[in-house]
């Protein structure tokens, strides 16, 4: 009976952790993917001052969905720290403290955007908005592309604990060390100054990981203790 009981209250745990990851799936395509190049538009500050005073409403959208990725990230950090928790307790410490670094390092670019928005409405000469808004810029892609090390970073505890453990797909925990390996990687050598342009699909693993986990976690949940398939 308590077994069973400890299983649906799992299942129960895994599927809020899932209906997290989801959001913030859904609010980093929406915000990152398809807003955000309407308003920040790289080496262009001029572009991009001029959207942020004409389409205040869709940079402050935009804003927002960085609100929601930070929120959702947390979340998902916590929930995942609560599944996993009983099942390996440091690997699920790993999970939640790096997943919380990703919503702090996403926090800084959030915190760009809003001074952007800020500046751009002032009463500055142009001059200094066009300097201050290429800088905010600046800033906030490189809080996403520095952050890469994190984004790594928290999926190869998290495929550990699924590799190791055996409560999900074997190959689903592979998948997510994978791609956590390629976002160290990439970021790596983004920064190396070395001419790679494979190095963007370095990421494609965690990306095909990370949305099999959702699924995962939303169908099934997690599977008992007592099923321990080899795949």
């Amino acid at each position: 009976m308590f077994p069973e009981h400890n299983q649906r209250q799992l299942v129960t745990t895994a599927r809020i952790a899932g209906i997290w990851y989801l959001l913030m799936a859904i609010s980093g395509i929406l915000g990152f993917m398809i807003f955000h190049p309407q308003v920040y538009v790289s080496a262009d500050p001029q572009k991009t001052l001029a959207n942020l005073i004409d389409n205040e409403s869709l940079a402050r959208t935009r804003l927002l969905l960085e609100f929601g990725i930070i929120v959702s990230q947390a979340l998902t950090a916590v929930w995942f720290f609560k599944l996993f928790r009983k099942i390996n307790d440091w690997a699920a410490w790993a999970v939640g403290i790096w997943g919380m670094v990703n919503s702090v390092v996403i926090i800084i670019s959030a915190i760009s955007m809003g001074t952007a928005i800020d500046i751009a409405g002032s009463s500055q000469n142009v001059e200094d908005k066009l300097i201050l808004i290429e800088l905010l810029t600046d800033l906030s892609s490189n809080a996403w592309r520095v952050g890469g090390l994190f984004f790594g970073l928290w999926l190869i505890p998290l495929g550990y604990i699924i590799t190791s453990s055996k409560r999900m797909p074997l190959w689903l925990g592979r998948t997510l060390i994978i791609g956590g390996i390629g976002y160290l990687l990439s970021t790596t050598i983004s920064y190396s100054g070395i001419e790679f342009p494979p190095a963007k699909y370095l990421t494609i693993p965690a990306t095909i990981g990370e949305f099999w986990m959702i699924g995962y976690l939303l169908i099934f949940g997690i599977r008992p203790l007592k099923e321990s398939p080899s795949n």
